[in-house]
């Protein structure tokens, strides 16, 4: 495939798991009427962001891939016709859990998983304490559409996955998301950290000659019940092209549906241009298996 219409969903969730479903599924439709082909959700779209505390009743959240979830998703993928990659808290056997992107095929099938590898473990993210990191490797999922990079929120900052996915032969990287700023951070800071957020996956397409699609959810969600302190996040998901630059970008307070066309065969000439993998010394970065060099 050489022209691609992809779209994403960006949207703000509350604790009826039913209802945010079914927001999604509209949003999915909504991308569908519009042409495209492959639509990606936010991470764990399913509910509010849970790990913004520790709480053993949270893993009550999790389940079993294919189960009613993911098996709604299939469904929508088939009836529509589309690929859909969509995010869960999955429950692998009890005990064991993992934040798992699943790719759906247009026939409804499941195509492929991707486990989050990279967990981060800070204030407001306590995602270490509910998901084991992934044992799938860092590998495109291949689809009707092309070879989808499916990568994870924290997996959006370090280069190494998005080139071993390029390396892999991904066509497209994709990054379901869940960032926001904490309320006790000054706007100072908040600008500093979306355009730090922007630039990082701007530079993963643009050191790979990949396009890249990026959802990002939105809205306040409180640490806890009835407490106003919590995570706002940002939104500003966007589609881009192999050279960072903006296909369709959202703002940073709505629910929104972006579509864009993709030329997938536009890498081809990037990377001719830009011969970036031509040129890498793989001959001579050995360290970079190391955690430091002292």
């Amino acid at each position: 495939m050489k022209k691609l219409i992809a779209g994403l969903v960006q949207q703000s969730c509350t604790t009826d798991r039913a209802a945010n479903i079914q927001k999604s599924a509209t949003a999915i439709r909504k991308a569908a009427s519009r042409g495209a082909e492959l639509v990606l959700l936010q991470e764990l779209h399913a509910g509010p962001y849970f790990c913004q505390s520790e709480n053993l009743e949270h893993f009550d959240l999790a389940e079993t891939i294919p189960g009613p979830s993911s098996e709604a998703f299939a469904s929508l993928a088939a009836e529509l016709k589309i690929v859909i990659v969509a995010s869960f808290f999955e429950l692998r056997t009890p005990g064991l859990y993992h934040n798992t992107a699943v790719v759906f095929e247009k026939d409804g099938s499941i195509a492929g998983l991707y486990r989050k590898m990279h967990i981060p473990d800070d204030p407001g993210f306590y995602e270490k304490y509910y998901f084991t990191p992934g044992d799938l490797g860092f590998n495109p999922i291949c689809t009707s559409v092309g070879k989808l990079g499916v990568l994870v929120c924290w997996d959006q900052w370090f280069p190494e996955a998005a080139r071993l996915m390029a390396l892999s032969g991904a066509q497209l990287l994709l990054y379901p998301t869940a960032i926001g700023w904490g309320t006790g951070e000054p706007d100072s800071e908040r600008s500093l950290m979306l355009d730090a957020w922007t630039t990082i996956q701007r530079s993963h397409a643009i050191a790979n000659g990949l396009p890249l699609i990026c959802a990002n959810r939105v809205g306040f969600e409180p640490e806890g019940q009835n407490s106003d302190k919590g995570l706002i996040f940002w939104g500003n998901s966007f589609i881009a092209g192999p050279q960072g630059e903006f296909l369709a970008k959202a703002g940073g307070q709505a629910d929104e549906v972006l579509i864009a066309p993709i030329d997938i065969a536009r890498t081809q000439t990037v990377r001719r241009n830009w011969p970036f993998l031509r040129d890498r010394r793989v001959d001579a970065y050995g360290d970079l298996l190391r955690l430091y060099r002292d």
